[in-house]
């Protein structure tokens, strides 16, 4: 390529200017051209290489910070940033050039992000710019209407690439053309190129080698006309009546060679016509946002001034190929690149457009059932990326695919998938089925259905009538395939009321659970100061209850007839709620919560619960004592107090030495403020227990300073107590120890803080209320968990087994007429042609996401779920087989997703791991991995027996009954 060095000359033809004076004249022209910019304006392409060393070079003298206090050129040369570049060099955004002669016209690079790769100028910046530098070659782009409303313009990087199919010859080429022009359009070029008449020729959409479609409304787009990149077009020459149009097509391809002018690849006008790439980036004004927005809207340029810098973004272009599909090759096996982190996508696209119902029906003429003005739909926004980017993966040849338009559109609805994070494929997944329900539903105008309760009703009456309330709401080819109907059970805890609801459900979520217990730690006080706080871990029933976890404390740590245990869940040094109600799920208490149990001795008279919070001095930024202030710290403490009598600042102050006596230190006892002990305290109880399940831990015990009788002193010195009172104001209980605390005659307890000084911190062992642990620890103890398979159908039960709602979720009882935590049971009642199941890997807390690595064995044929339906008339097997899935490798933050997919028509595996397509075996489909299994109900004849039974099988499905 031949580079023009122009002369650098301002506008007044003078000398060269200086980087300030460019920079200054090219911000005016920027903005200037912002502002007026329209429908068919041009905008060109130029080198990021390029551009980004021009703004070093016109910001050399600059202080090059932006308004975050971040350096602009921190990627950038600073020895070349002052050097004046050299002409403009757009080299590597095309592909080469043999000839300047060569009727391919200039093609860039099908792969090129905006902002990466090229910035996109007005045409009045590159102007100047190319006035200044010279160079090229100049690869001009053009502004079209796009949008449902065709208000919002976007430059269109890439045109169309149509490949024209001459018959009955067979000869082909290549043509550029903008999606935005018409039929008319395409047909005069089509007969420029190949020498032909208009009134000879008609011109076929030759989708995936079939007439779809008579292309012969002349003044429709090729947008409307839903065209695709790379798709063919069928050219059909037909011969005049008088018998020579066949004739003079034939004799001008032997007089002239090739009649298609030798372009395998034939482009259009790619500086001056309207070159487009299909779902351009929107831009405000007209604009593209890579460039003249940003300009205009920069601080940097307008409110700050001195500065010119340019904020790169991707623009999603949908032209993710950069060769003609071969014709021939077995559709289905089109990978798609990786655009950053978006193999989570990739992976759950795949198993979808897989899935043969979807196939089908997306290759079709689906838009008769967009509903466009669904209000919980996408405006079938979303339903048209997905069936574009099927139609291009069903599409003969094996070049990947890059799914930028799609996952454009993916961002605009779901703001939770935008941007080059990892994401959970199922969470996709489920977006993804929702959203194209809902653009694609059916119905119109949702009618309003009331549900009726069951009554005593037959289950097979109740289970049609919520079906067919539901159907009348939701249809479309999603519910077709994929939804099913389960039955909920309801029984209140208090009367026994029976609620029995029949609902639909897209997908099953199985809880992978090896076994039906779980391990609990919890830290143990006494609150009458006789022993250190401890852990204890026991064994409970993983869906039990607040009263499983009590006894099995109880029966670790030798509760005595005379005491009671009082469980606390505490987040944040403060006590987030008691757990009084033994009903209360264990279920509801996550692994990572930390639990307190008080013992408290039981009494009959009226007590009062004091609530004693730990708190110390935080110096903040300054040496001022204004800039310090008490912030909550280690466990919080509880005691009963009588409330018969009447309660003096003493009495707090006593009780509170008691809480605390085990923490002091052996020389705090002997340089006593007070030479005679208040109260005289027994030994710890030392907690046995034999059992290899629980572990009760108490290790500085015996360490304590007692005195000659085995007690241990304690001494009252006055400690920085506040009381908190029903106004919020505080008293100091330091002093007037004989004071009356006055008290509602309703109060059922007291807050009491306790400021600790470094004085006092000195005194007490407080490192016993720190860094308590979590109700369960991930980490080592799993991995003979995770070396254990887990039977498909063992998920299944535990997913359909009986267990109680979370409070969140708890059940109004119309007979108790009060919200309970009720036990709900789940049972299938109508299954779907394709059911898709979740294992549910990823385990949820309040601090973290941990992955279970468990093995789950599931059956590739012969899934027989007969005898988990519950509907009694149901005479059918239910067989059902694998066809594909999804895979996580990994661990959270580095994890990876591919999918395994059978070709029906090949009946062989596949592993699509992104671009990279390869075939696999059926025995390694079933990966360690696995994540979403996908099964299709078997058809007659497909789910015939080979001996494979996995897990406990079909044959113990009675087990649920």
């Amino acid at each position: 390529m031949t580079e023009v060095r122009v002369a650098c000359n301002n506008s007044s033809g003078g000398a060269q200017l200086t980087p300030e004076e460019e920079r200054v004249l090219i911000r005016d022209i920027a903005i200037a051209s912002e502002t007026k910019s329209k429908e068919g304006d041009s905008f060109y392409l130029i080198t990021q290489r390029w551009w980004q060393h021009w703004i070093d070079y016109v910001n050399q003298d600059q202080t090059n910070v932006t308004n975050d206090g971040s350096s602009m050129l921190e990627n950038c040369d600073t020895v070349s940033s002052s050097k004046r570049p050299a002409s403009i060099d757009n080299s590597d955004l095309i592909y080469d050039v043999n000839s300047e002669e060569s009727n391919v016209g200039i093609e860039i690079h099908d792969t090129l992000l905006e902002g990466r790769d090229y910035v996109l100028l007005p045409q009045e910046v590159w102007n100047q710019l190319y006035s200044w530098y010279g160079g090229g070659p100049a690869l001009a782009r053009k502004v079209i209407s796009s949008g449902l409303s065709q208000t919002e313009f976007a430059v269109e990087v890439y045109p169309l690439r149509l490949q024209l199919l001459v018959m009955p010859k067979g000869d082909r080429c290549a043509v550029r053309i903008s999606k935005k022009e018409t039929i008319g359009e395409l047909h005069k070029r089509a007969c420029e190129i190949f020498y032909l008449n208009l009134e000879q020729v008609c011109i076929w959409d030759y989708y995936g080698h079939h007439k779809h479609a008579l292309m012969n409304d002349m003044d429709k787009t090729l947008d409307d006309a839903n065209l695709q990149m790379d798709q063919d077009i069928l050219v059909e020459v037909h011969e005049i009546a008088n018998g020579t149009a066949l004739s003079r097509f034939i004799r001008s391809a032997q007089d002239n060679g090739p009649t298609v002018k030798d372009a395998s690849s034939f482009h259009l006008e790619p500086s001056k016509s309207s070159l487009s790439i299909a779902g351009g980036l929107p831009a405000s004004k007209g604009a593209s946002r890579g460039y003249s927005a940003e300009l205009s809207q920069s601080p940097n340029l307008i409110s700050q001034g001195p500065n010119l810098t340019y904020q790169g973004r991707e623009l999603d272009n949908a032209c993710g190929t950069s060769t003609v599909t071969t014709r021939g090759s077995s559709g289905g096996l089109i990978g798609l690149q990786n655009l950053g982190n978006t193999c989570f996508m990739n992976s759950a696209i795949q198993c979808l457009v897989h899935t043969s119902e979807f196939a089908e029906y997306f290759r079709e003429d689906y838009h008769q059932e967009i509903n466009w003005k669904n209000p919980l739909g996408m405006v079938g926004e979303l339903a048209l990326a997905f069936g574009e980017l099927l139609r291009r993966l069903w599409a003969p040849g094996r070049t990947a695919i890059a799914p930028r338009q799609f996952k454009m559109k993916l961002a605009r609805f779901a703001p939770q998938f935008s941007g080059y994070n990892q994401h959970d494929s199922q969470e996709l997944l489920a977006f993804l089925l929702d959203g194209l329900h809902e653009d694609l539903n059916r119905v119109k105008h949702k009618p309003y259905k009331k549900s009726k309760d069951a009554d005593g009703r037959p289950d097979e009456e109740v289970a049609d009538e919520y079906w067919a309330s539901h159907i009348a709401r939701n249809d479309s080819i999603i519910v077709d395939v994929c939804q099913g109907q389960y039955k909920s059970t309801l029984v209140c805890p208090e009367c026994n009321k029976i609620s029995v609801t029949f609902d639909p459900f897209m997908y099953l979520s199985l809880p992978l659970q090896s076994t039906t217990t779980r391990s609990m730690t919890v830290t143990v006080f006494t609150c009458d100061g006789s022993a250190l706080p401890f852990a204890c871990t026991v064994t409970v029933p993983k869906q039990g209850r607040c009263r499983d976890l009590i006894n099995a404390l109880g029966c670790a740590c030798s509760l005595k007839n005379s005491e009671e245990l009082k469980l606390a869940e505490v987040r944040n040094h403060l006590f987030q709620r008691f757990l009084e109600d033994p009903l209360i799920s264990l279920s509801t208490i996550k692994d990572d919560d930390h639990l307190a149990a008080y013992k408290i001795a039981k009494s009959l008279k009226k007590t009062l619960l004091l609530r004693l919070i730990h708190r110390c001095q935080e110096q903040e930024t300054g040496d001022t004592k204004a800039a310090q202030k008490l912030k909550p710290f280690g466990m919080p403490l509880v005691s009963l107090i009588s409330h018969d009598d009447i309660i003096t600042r003493g009495d707090i102050q006593q009780v509170v030495h008691t809480m605390l006596s085990p923490l002091l230190r052996s020389e705090s006892l002997r340089q006593a403020d007070i030479p005679e002990p208040s109260s005289s305290l027994a030994a710890s109880d030392m907690c046995h227990n034999g059992s290899s399940d629980e572990a009760c831990t108490n290790p500085v015990s015996d360490s304590m300073n007692k005195d000659s009788s085995g007690s241990r002193a304690v001494t009252l010195f006055k400690l920085p107590l506040q009381l908190v009172e029903e106004s919020n104001a505080c008293i100091d209980l330091s002093v007037g120890e004989d004071k009356t605390i006055k008290l509602s005659s309703t109060s059922t307890s007291m807050l009491v803080y306790v400021d600790w000084s470094q004085e006092l911190l000195e005194k007490y062992d407080i490192h016993y209320l720190e860094n308590l642990p979590e109700v369960f620890k991930y980490g080592a103890v799993n991995k003979k968990a995770r070396a254990e398979p887990l039977s498909l159908y063992t998920c299944l039960e535990g997913f359909l087994r009986e267990e109680p709602l979370v409070p969140e979720d708890m059940w109004y009882c119309p007979k108790c007429k009060e919200r309970r935590q009720a036990s709900k049971k789940l049972d299938l009642w109508r299954l779907p042609e394709v059911l898709v199941i979740h294992l549910k890997r990823f385990s949820f807390s309040r601090s973290m996401k941990h992955k279970l690595e468990t093995f789950v064995n599931f059956p590739i044929r012969d899934f027989d779920l007969t005898n988990y339906i519950a509907n009694k008339n149901n005479t059918q097997r239910q067989l059902y087989e694998l066809y594909a899935l999804t895979n996580h490798y990994g661990g959270m933050g580095s994890g990876h997703y591919t999918a395994h997919i059978k070709l029906l028509d090949e009946n062989r595996w596949y592993n699509f791991d992104d671009a990279h397509i390869s075939p696999i075996n059926e025995e390694d489909v079933k990966s360690p991995a696995a994540y979403v299994l996908f099964y299709r109900r078997a058809k007659t004849g497909d789910a015939i027996s080979n001996g494979e039974n996995s897990g406990t099988g079909h044959n113990n499905g009675s087990s649920l009954k």
